[in-house]
């Protein structure tokens, strides 16, 4: 019985990735209810592509014609993300429904421990919108930090 040794590996990687093929971090299900907003790029946002994300809203989804072909992409898009994410305590998908709906309110923030902007996305309507923008270009990073930090 030949083992390889793990002497390259950091062992919190090593447990994320073995963690990483048991637990989803982002489910399909959820991809496709975002997809049939997805001329907005919403799928996209949450599959972690927020450059085609923002190309899908600002043109409607590439006039409707990648937005139809992404019904077809959905579990390539998913497997993507899937290796790229890192599972943890925080749920990407809880906190991608929280940002989606309840953004405004800074839900997504709290769910994340996030108290004081949290408080200013309440108050400011997710500081007039800007915050919001940013949160989708960026929240799967903000959850694999978190998620990274807490092994």
């Amino acid at each position: 019985m030949s083992t390889t040794p793990l002497h390259d590996a950091h062992p919190l990687q090593h447990s994320a990735s073995v963690e990483r093929e048991a637990e989803p971090t982002h489910f399909l299900l959820v991809g496709y209810a975002l997809w049939i907003f997805g001329f907005l790029g919403a799928h996209r946002f949450y599959y972690g592509r927020p450059i085609t994300g923002t190309i899908w809203l600002l043109t409607l989804g590439l006039l409707f014609v990648g937005w139809f072909i992404d019904l077809f992409l959905m579990p390539s898009l998913q497997a993507s993300v899937q290796r790229r994410s890192v599972p943890g305590p925080v749920n990407h998908t809880i906190a991608w429904l929280l940002l989606t709906f309840l953004g405004w309110l800074g839900a997504h923030r709290f769910y994340q421990r996030k108290w004081v902007t949290g408080a200013l996305y309440a108050v400011s309507g997710g500081i007039f919108g800007l915050g919001i923008i940013y949160d989708f270009w960026t929240l799967n990073e903000q959850i694999d930090e978190i998620n990274l930090s807490s092994y």
